[in-house]
């Protein structure tokens, strides 16, 4: 196979990491959601994920003020709100009133749960040292949610330049992990 040079700029598009995901979070005045997708699991107990979230982007000044968010799941069902979520800003507009979800209060932080989304992780700041030159934001997940009627939810993954991928069929391979 004969390969071809590829743009730096493009990179992202082939490592994103997981399904694009919803970040609620609440500041003093009202609830915010943004629509992300750098994120990735860094340790499995307790469950931490590391977050970039821009400096530019409202939710970075909240989550830095009340250092908790919760990261909602949504499933292809949610395509269009998700990226309407991501191509407005907080700053400017309501978005749980503009797409019509639901906010649903959470059992261990005051960020609201998005109650369409399949799965819902109720999340603690737990290391900033690499915010201020990464916009890295380490998190804590100290309770989870999940629709057990969903037993194959469809996620997206997002490409790059308005392309997605859908999470499609699940195989199983022989595994050492227990």
């Amino acid at each position: 196979m004969e390969k071809k040079s590829y743009p730096l700029a493009d990179v992202y598009r082939l490592l994103e990491p997981g399904p694009v995901v919803l970040v609620s979070t609440r500041s003093r005045d009202r609830a915010n959601i943004m629509t992300m997708s750098w994120h990735t699991m860094i340790e499995f107990e307790p469950p931490l994920v590391g977050c970039v979230i821009s400096n530019r982007n409202y939710t970075f000044d909240i989550l830095n003020e009340t250092r908790e968010c919760v990261i909602n799941i949504p499933t292809v069902a949610l395509a269009e709100k998700v990226v309407g979520c991501g191509n407005s800003s907080g700053r400017e507009v309501d978005k749980f009133e503009k797409f019509g979800f639901t906010p649903v209060a959470a059992s261990c932080i005051k960020a609201p749960i998005i109650d369409e989304c399949y799965a819902s992780l109720e999340c603690r700041l737990v290391d900033v040292e690499m915010v201020a030159k990464y916009n890295l934001f380490i998190l804590e997940v100290v309770k989870a949610w999940i629709d057990p009627a969903q037993t194959h939810p469809q996620t997206i993954h997002h490409q790059g330049k308005g392309s997605f991928m859908v999470a499609g069929e699940t195989i199983h391979l022989p595994s050492g992990m227990k």
